[in-house]
């Protein structure tokens, strides 16, 4: 006869003498059947398979504050703790994967959602700092972006004692200007007018070092996210008072509504997606996703 799959115990043909083929195949057949059934009920699940280890693993960026940044080992920021409370809602604990952004977001998802870094390092189970943005979701059919927890935009912050009012992007003639390095509001302030602003920006290595020198007095204003403003300024409640957050509208690519930030996951992993999709409901219908948001100086925004 046959042979039977190697995954599998094989079993010994019958001895009963005077058997025929047929009759053999008779009594063996629901043998080799209760054997793939055991093997069927062995299978995990992406969410048994989570639960079966206890720990659910989250990636999040570098050097990103105010969602993710500090030492791996004590790493801080709204991310972090979202991920924390996720956890626990679920009945698990935290594995927290940090990791350096790739070059563009494509990179991210698949290092850290998907495949895994070439280095051995992910995937995780979930990636926070996700745009929800469906023309990325359609570039990446392997996974799911879901579940928005916030929107992200650009901001300008301005010292009122030296510029008390900005309407429009000429209003920033004249001062001393702080963006990001390598962000979207950097080259939008920057190319501005085919240059006009270029020579009184001055670059910083994140959006919090630009909202710190407006602060400190080495610029007027940083051209910024809201949560980006909005942490620092929480820092400095005494610089906060002369400080206003201003929605300036550049016409040259921003959204001026924002964008929603949600996560993302394998696209087959549709009981986890669900498991999220409930843990986040209940952090948001109890409060506790407020007060997140609040401890970290920022506005919970609806996505």
């Amino acid at each position: 006869m046959p042979s039977v799959s190697k995954s599998f115990q094989v079993l010994p043909t019958p001895a009963t003498p005077g058997l025929t083929r047929r009759q053999t195949l008779a009594v063996l057949m629901p043998l080799v059947a209760g054997h793939y059934s055991v093997y069927a009920q062995t299978e995990l699940t992406d969410l048994a398979r989570i639960r079966a280890s206890g720990l659910l693993k989250v990636a999040v960026y570098k050097d990103n504050a105010p969602f993710s940044d500090g030492a791996a080992a004590d790493m801080r920021g709204l991310d972090v703790a979202l991920a924390e409370a996720l956890a626990r809602q679920m009945g698990l604990k935290l594995s927290l994967l940090p990791f350096d952004a790739g070059e563009n977001m494509g990179d991210d998802l698949r290092n850290m959602v998907w495949k895994g870094h070439y280095l051995g390092y992910g995937p995780a189970d979930v990636l926070l700092q996700v745009p929800a943005d469906k023309f990325l979701a359609q570039k990446n059919p392997q996974v799911m972006i879901f579940t928005p927890y916030m929107r992200q935009s650009v901001v300008l912050v301005h010292d009122t004692r030296k510029l008390a009012d900005v309407a429009a992007p000429e209003d920033l003639q004249g001062v001393p200007l702080a963006a990001e390095r390598g962000a979207g509001a950097a080259s939008v302030l920057m190319g501005y007018g085919g240059g006009l602003l270029r020579n009184q920006v001055s670059i910083y290595n994140t959006g919090t070092e630009a909202v710190q020198a407006a602060v400190d007095g080495k610029a007027a204003a940083a051209l910024v996210t809201r949560a980006q403003a909005e942490s620092v300024l929480s820092r400095n409640p005494g610089s906060a008072t002369h400080f206003r957050i201003t929605r300036l509208n550049f016409n040259n690519g921003i959204a001026d509504t924002g964008w929603p930030v949600g996560m993302a996951i394998k696209s087959g992993n549709k009981e986890l997606g669900q498991a999220l999709e409930t843990a986040l409901k209940s952090l948001r219908e109890s409060g506790e996703l407020l007060k997140i948001f609040q401890q970290h100086g920022m506005t919970l925004t609806a996505p």
